[in-house]
């Protein structure tokens, strides 16, 4: 099914994303993964060429594109070369840290931090998650007290991605907990603060590269300065974000089906099997017949998403159903992929293996399958 959501201009975007992709990332890639660590040059090439922080406002060094269907050309073109690792580091500084530091900094905060994203020099990490807090922000232990004109920051986030490497991270904490919903509070923890503390680097089934951490707060002094947006509003403002978030999901999600089922098409056509192309077997045909119509209908869903976000009519419950589809149809596609690859599929050196693994957490993070339908559901019974 032929697309019409991008322009000429987003057409030589991607060249120059494939480019970039083909010089930085590709050679770099494999080494990345059995080393568990991508290179930071390659956010600094990445920034230099535009692969990530287009929303930056021009004075502080970005192009001030707010444009999302670039970031989709980006997320394509890094699904066809298999670079999941580094696709999702990308997606956090896109999705989740510069989409917060945009929307809630002060001017001040802006020249502080936002010429560093625009050159590759700072990477952010968010820290919500917490051992036992996921879906459920409220569940948030990690405290924050004002001591002056400075707040006292204590507790525990795990599982937070570019943990390691972050030099700024944002840290969702409960500041008042009498006040329900109003009582979080978002900081800014810097890399060089006393007590801020990194632990190990957690050991994951997929996505080897990107760096994912526990962080560990033991009084550590957070000036007023580094407060984002008003104090008692971090939960809403968690809230709000979470749509950019979760239709980042379904962007990575259907440009990764995408491409891995090209590169099953292609395996169905050479692969033979009692003398004929195993793609010649009605089975197999009915097997890529029902993933490219899948993939082809949910890609309507996003395609639309991704306008709507463009004009800021993308709603909570909308980027919701988008989430949850899209990654668990990721799931069922890299399944019956590997399926079709036979042992092949088993072996790492395929992409189908690494995808399959690396597949199973878009489920998870980002807010559960199970949290997206009650989302879905609570607005149905309203």
């Amino acid at each position: 099914m032929e697309r019409e959501i991008f322009t000429d201009d987003h057409e030589m975007y991607r060249h120059t994303v494939r480019e970039f992709l083909a010089r930085e990332v590709i050679p770099h890639h494999a080494r990345w993964e059995a080393e568990r660590w991508i290179d930071r040059d390659v956010f600094r090439a990445a920034a230099k060429h535009g692969v990530y922080g287009l929303q930056i406002p021009e004075e502080y060094g970005g192009a001030g594109e707010p444009d999302y269907r670039y970031r989709m050309v980006a997320a394509e073109e890094a699904a066809k070369v298999h670079a999941l690792s580094f696709a999702l580091t990308i997606s956090l500084q896109d999705d989740l840290v510069l989409h917060y530091l945009l929307d809630l900094t002060t001017d001040e905060q802006k020249r502080r931090w936002l010429p560093g994203f625009a050159t590759g020099e700072l990477i952010g990490a968010l820290a919500m998650t917490e051992p036992g807090a996921g879906s459920d922000l409220r569940g948030i232990r990690t405290s924050a007290r004002r001591d002056g004109d400075d707040w006292i920051l204590n507790g525990q986030k795990t599982f937070i991605s570019s943990g390691i490497m972050a030099d700024v991270v944002i840290v969702a904490a409960r500041t008042d907990p009498d006040a329900g919903s109003r009582g979080y509070t978002l900081f800014a923890v810097e890399r060089d603060m006393a007590g801020f503390q990194r632990g190990r680097k957690l050991e994951k089934i997929g996505l080897p590269a990107q760096d994912t951490a526990e962080l560990f707060f033991e009084d550590v002094r957070v000036p007023a300065a580094n407060v984002l947006g008003e104090p008692g509003r971090g939960l809403q403002y968690l809230m709000s974000h979470l749509p950019r978030e979760r239709l980042g999901v379904a962007v990575k999600a259907i440009a990764n089906c995408r491409a891995v089922f090209d590169v099953t098409r292609d395996y169905c056509r050479q692969r033979h099997a009692f003398g004929n192309p195993i793609g010649d077997f009605q089975h197999v045909r009915f097997e890529l017949a029902e993933m490219a119509t899948e993939i082809d209908v949910a890609q309507a869903y996003v395609d639309r998403s991704v306008l709507a976000f463009n004009a800021g009519h993308l709603t909570p419950v909308d980027a919701a159903k988008g989430k949850w589809y899209v990654s668990e149809l990721q799931k069922r596609i890299m399944d019956t992929c590997l399926q079709l690859h036979g042992g092949y599929g088993y072996m790492a050196e395929y992409p189908v293996a690494r995808a399959f693994v690396d597949t199973r957490i878009q489920t998870i993070y980002g807010g559960t399958t199970a949290i997206m339908k009650e989302i879905i559901g609570r607005d149905l019974a309203r």
